[in-house]
């Protein structure tokens, strides 16, 4: 499944790729993000991977990070692999006339699984709503500073 999402964040692509560039802000945007743990690879660099560790409740999930490009401010883009699943992500960020900046995230996921190509086709809405959820967070922790941790 593909879909892509586009948001515009009221700030400078400067500020937005420097928020973004941040390990430590990911708690911030990220609900659910519990804990990161660097694997290999130089942290934030191409190559490099990172276990993060999920908590939405009732289900607990574990990605691993791999960096496929990283060309901010324009660009940062990554594969998100757990069991069953993998997410092949492509985030570009463009300065927009007005001086804000306009992310658009290019998502595919690739089921391994039959069980999650299952929950793939029964309920494709509900990625490309915690995709639009994470953005819409990262847009108000930049606009405003708000932490989706508070929330």
């Amino acid at each position: 499944m593909r879909y892509t999402i586009e948001i515009v964040i009221e700030k400078p692509i400067t500020e937005v790729a420097k928020k973004m560039d941040s390990i430590e802000n990911m708690k911030h945007w990220q609900e659910g993000l519990v804990s990161t743990e660097h694997i290999s690879g130089t942290p934030g660099e191409f190559g490099a991977k990172m276990k993060l560790n999920y908590d939405f409740g009732n289900r607990k999930m574990e990605l691993i990070e791999t960096i496929t490009k990283r060309n901010f401010p324009n660009e940062f883009h990554a594969t998100f692999n757990t069991k069953g699943m993998q997410n092949i992500q492509q985030n570009y960020f463009k300065s927009t006339d007005n001086g804000h900046t306009k992310w658009v995230s290019e998502n595919e996921f690739q089921p391994t699984t039959f069980a999650m190509s299952a929950m793939l086709f029964l309920m494709p809405r509900a990625f490309k709503k915690q995709t639009k959820k994470f953005m819409t967070n990262f847009k108000i922790f930049v606009e405003n500073g708000k932490s989706a941790a508070n929330a």
